[in-house]
């Protein structure tokens, strides 16, 4: 049992010990102290904060707990409800709100919650704010207003339609290009809120639906991070339905992955990749994504004579990113697609629309599609952290060992060779160290992958 504190927002595990876990008492301290900050940033005038929250199975008691203490704290809420994170985002935008909440612990199992906090543009905290934040959660000296200064409830409403409708009306999405196209795609929402957005979206564009977990109980039919060892399930639904596609997505619905029509995957670091490649192809321009994504992202970018660049591990890191470069397209190697025009957070409905619009326009199946990219192959690896792994003293090793190679330390340490490269960093979200390569072949992905973890075994002794 754990909790994190990060610049992802503060995440652990339902239960247990306060302080260790994401208990009552922990999701009252830190939401007062989110309102503290908020109120600070807003000349402690009376604020309004958008919460909503994914289908998991402890969704609703946070829900309630963060009302009730922000209603407290003199903040006004408008409630969402079940709603995918870049819906919440969206809401924000769209009602003018000073913030959000989002509870969701995006990949992480069941027995995980978070809150992720955001500003007034519906961007998530940067790492100052997110320190003052944490600073805040430390001062006892707290001071609620009384009776006549207590929050209201302002709005409850369902914002899905809402955000659905601000998708399709983009001038890159084309509706009737997809309606004609009449695809057949097989849903795996892994029994949460996309479970009921994915498939509206899909309805709306034309798409005939076939829907797998569908159903937002937050029991997860399998481990939720849209991997291919967790989609064999899919793989085999789109061959038996004769599907032209499967679509994936995680519990709070900004990582999206797609599967072929053949049961293969396409890959999650390739859904940026082709998305990317639509945006360009109409009007140029730069990308960003993050030091663990694939190099596929820079070959396509150059192909269209725009400029690559990489940023630190993190949405907000790489949302930094794209408004320093003017990025037109970004995202992460995770399936994260940021598409600035309608805002910046990784949103896998506009994932979706811009996809189907270019896969009906350049008029191929999902696997032609997919032999049209640079060939890369990710292994994703983890160490699990005990008290006796110093992870700097991993990382300054690991850039003293490699010297002579293209070392990045901006997060973790990432090292560049001709045909290849590692990312070695300290998760955000879980309490391991992540291993992440890439090559040319999943052989030799594999291969780089298992040197490094025995290279970090010697070093901790493990």
């Amino acid at each position: 049992m754990t909790l994190i504190k990060s610049i992802s927002g503060i995440r652990g595990t339902i239960g247990g010990e306060c302080g260790n876990n994401l208990t009552p008492i922990d999701i009252v301290k830190f939401t007062t102290a989110y309102s503290r900050f908020m109120q600070q940033k807003n000349g402690n005038k009376r604020i309004c904060v958008v919460v909503g929250r994914d289908a998991r199975l402890s969704g609703k008691m946070v829900e309630n707990i963060i009302e009730g203490t922000l209603l407290g704290c003199g903040v006004d809420v408008i409630n969402v409800g079940l709603c995918t994170t870049p819906g919440t985002e969206m809401a924000v935008i769209t009602h003018k709100a000073d913030g959000g909440i989002i509870i969701t612990a995006s990949h992480n199992p069941k027995q995980w919650n978070a809150l992720k906090l955001l500003n007034e543009k519906g961007e998530f905290l940067n790492d100052a704010e997110g320190r003052a934040v944490l600073a805040l959660a430390e001062d006892d000296e707290c001071q609620f207003p009384t009776i006549d200064n207590i929050g209201k409830v302002v709005l409850r409403e369902d914002f899905n339609a809402t955000h659905i409708k601000q998708v399709l009306n983009l001038k890159m999405v084309d509706v009737e290009a997809v309606r004609a196209r009449r695809f057949k795609v097989v849903v795996d929402a892994v029994n949460s809120v996309g479970g009921v957005v994915i498939p509206q979206l899909l309805e709306e564009m034309g798409c005939e639906v076939v829907k797998l977990n569908c159903e937002p109980t937050g029991e997860f039919a399998h481990n939720p991070e849209p991997l291919p060892q967790n989609l064999t399930e899919i793989s085999e639904v789109i061959v038996k339905e004769r599907a032209d596609l499967g679509i994936v997505v995680d519990p709070d619905v900004d990582r999206l992955a797609f599967v072929s029509e053949d049961g293969s995957m396409f890959v999650e670091e390739y859904t940026l990749v082709a998305v990317a490649d639509y945006i360009l192809s109409q009007c140029g321009g730069n990308t960003v994504s993050n030091l663990s994504s694939s190099r596929a992202l820079a070959d396509v970018t150059a192909s269209h004579g725009g400029s690559y660049a990489a940023s630190a591990v993190g949405e907000v890191n790489v949302v930094a990113k794209m408004k320093e470069v003017g990025a037109v397209i970004g995202g992460e190697g995770n399936g994260g697609v940021i598409y600035p025009e309608l805002h910046y957070g990784r949103d896998a409905l506009v994932g979706t629309a811009l996809f189907l619009t270019y896969l009906a326009k350049r008029g191929l199946t999902m696997t032609e599609l997919r032999a049209t990219y640079p060939a890369y192959f990710a292994s994703k690896n983890k160490i699990e952290l005990t008290p006796s792994i110093d992870v700097d003293n991993v990382l300054r090793e690991m850039k003293a060992r490699y010297a002579t190679e293209k070392v990045n330390d901006t997060d973790g340490v990432k090292i560049d060779f001709a045909q290849s490269w590692v990312h070695l960093r300290k998760s955000n979200t879980e309490p391991i160290i992540r291993i992440y390569t890439e090559a040319k072949s999943m052989d030799e992905a594999e291969a780089l992958a298992q040197k490094f973890i025995a290279e970090i075994k010697e070093i901790c002794n493990l």
